[in-house]
């Protein structure tokens, strides 16, 4: 089992959803989320003041998956949210010890699902 957590551009969150559906992946938890990397943020005039944002609004997508289902999840999020520039995002993957569904008790990956 694993964690795949996703940092995108949010005008990319659709795409992603589709490309993930494709792939029969529907399970997916997304949040709003601050954050700058590479391209270390912009400046923007306001009021005639030069302001510099450097956290830049991404989205944060959670997908608690089976081994089997790992590799397509990486393939759908790239699909969907590439574009090619600085900017697009980054995709970690972490082990996942334990999932326990809530309502039944089941535990492993019956609980993912």
């Amino acid at each position: 089992m694993k964690m795949i957590i996703a940092y995108i551009k949010p005008e990319k969150l659709n795409a992603v959803k589709q490309e993930l559906y494709k792939r029969e992946i529907f399970k997916i938890s997304v949040t709003n989320a601050l954050g700058c990397g590479q391209q270390k943020g912009y400046h923007e005039s306001y009021r005639g003041a030069d302001e510099e944002v450097n956290l830049l609004k991404k989205i944060r997508i959670e997908i608690a998956v089976n081994t089997d289902f790992v590799q397509p999840t990486i393939d759908a999020i790239i699909a969907g949210a590439q574009t090619g520039k600085i900017g697009d995002g980054k995709i970690f993957i972490v082990n996942l010890e334990e999932c326990i569904r809530i309502r039944t008790g089941e535990t492993g990956s019956k609980a993912i699902g």
